[in-house]
């Protein structure tokens, strides 16, 4: 069964109950644009850190922000589709800012996930996870995955 896509409203609520429940919560995200090996290493690796894990997928408009002309490749809604099919995730969220920090302060996940790219103190929304006491994970496997770059492959190919 996939994990329902909700709008921040009902994912406040659905959190809600899980931290009623005793659950803890994990928070990963990106932009998922054109899936590959080392996004599910990433999510599953996030799902491990906690109970419940979040899922926050760029909108379009961010992506093409963030990624330059020509991206995304698949829109939000079926990008956001796919991560919500892959075992470990619980709930997705489409956000519309380049960056997750918002979404985070309002949901204080327990704990905030991020990619073998980076370092706890390089996470650029650390200081908001910790600002009310969560912890910043570094999950997934060695960056040797990149939309990028297979993309890149495709076309030469």
């Amino acid at each position: 069964m996939n994990a329902p896509i909700l709008d921040e409203r009902a994912l406040d609520e659905a959190l809600a109950a899980e931290r009623a429940a005793g659950h803890t919560i994990a928070f990963a995200n990106g932009c998922f644009d054109v899936l590959h090996v080392g996004h599910i290493r990433y999510l599953q690796g996030a799902a491990k850190e906690a109970d419940v894990l979040v899922v926050g997928v760029n909108g379009d408009e961010s992506v093409r922000e963030l990624k330059g002309t020509g991206r995304p490749v698949m829109n939000e809604a079926e990008r956001a589709e796919i991560i919500a099919a892959i075992r470990g995730v619980s709930y997705v969220t489409i956000f519309r800012e380049r960056s997750p920090a918002r979404l985070i302060g309002d949901f204080k996940p327990d704990v905030h996930c991020k990619g073998t790219d980076y370092t706890p103190d390089s996470v650029p929304e650390a200081a908001v996870v910790r600002s009310y006491g969560g912890r910043v994970a570094i999950v997934g496997d060695p960056k040797d995955h990149s939309t990028t770059e297979l993309l890149e492959t495709m076309r030469r190919r």
